[in-house]
């Protein structure tokens, strides 16, 4: 549930939340997605960048649903650290 503030000229703003995974990213900086907002995907050469550029892609995916009249989907919360593994898989080669 969003939070309700005003802003300096008295208009009501809502407030969200949302959980974001930050990983290193190989060139160098990170990449930050946030689970509850599909395809959301943005990265900084620093972290703090990194949590800024989020910020602004978590503010247009939401004014995005909003025009479209969608609600603002709940936050995504991880019950623990999310495991990190190397799958091998194998498919067949070409003919």
């Amino acid at each position: 549930m969003p939070k309700t503030h005003y802003n300096q000229s008295r208009h009501p703003m809502s407030e969200y939340r949302y959980t974001v995974l930050f990983e290193p990213a190989e060139e160098g900086g990170f990449v930050a997605t946030c689970p509850a907002l599909p395809g959301l995907v943005t990265e900084g050469d620093t972290l703090d960048e990194a949590r800024e550029m989020v910020r602004d892609a978590i503010r247009g995916y939401l004014e995005s649903l909003s025009m479209d009249g969608l609600p603002a989907p709940e936050d995504i919360k991880l019950n623990a650290d999310p495991v990190k593994e190397e799958i091998e898989v194998a498919l067949p080669e070409p003919a």
